[in-house]
């Protein structure tokens, strides 16, 4: 069994690679996709920016409101995920390094300029992007994972539930 510290570096490293391809995904949607649409059966490559967060909600918020509001939320997905490590949890922190992962790429594609470049457009949904695929599929194992391996709250022997 990894110790909390591999496992630690694992979720580390495995959200740091995600977010480093999707940047590099985002490089190329923007240099490739200004005037081109690249069709790819039922999603096709197309160039938008979002200066909301999911499905556009605050895009009328100053930049810095949005940016500071994400910033805080993937301080504290690394948090959690810090703290899930330090105890073997099956599924849990491969998740959470899909969601950190999303989150951070996001957050420093939104730095730049104050949009979030999206590229994967399906003509019925919002044009998305890897790091909010990511997002998505790392928030739907945590709750499956969750809901067959829940962790019990124990107490810890000062009165509180042990929880946090």
């Amino acid at each position: 069994m990894a110790s909390p510290t591999r496992r630690r570096l694992a979720a580390g490293l495995g959200a740091a690679a995600l977010a480093a391809v999707d940047l590099g995904v985002k490089a190329w949607a923007v240099g490739s996709l200004q005037e081109r649409v690249i069709p790819l059966g039922p999603v096709e490559l197309r160039l938008a920016y979002n200066p909301g967060v999911a499905f556009s909600v605050g895009d009328g918020a100053p930049t810095w409101l949005v940016l500071t509001v994400t910033a805080l939320v993937t301080a504290a997905v690394a948090v959690v995920a810090w703290r899930i490590a330090a105890t073997p949890s099956p599924g849990r922190l491969p998740a959470l390094a899909l969601v950190l992962g999303g989150a951070i790429a996001n957050v420093v594609d939104r730095a730049g300029d104050g949009v979030v470049t999206d590229y994967l457009h399906s003509g019925w949904f919002p044009t998305f992007n890897l790091a909010d695929t990511a997002i998505v599929t790392g928030v739907a194992l945590l709750v499956l994972t969750t809901l067959r391996h829940p962790t019990p709250a124990t107490p810890s022997g000062d009165g509180t539930s042990g929880i946090g």
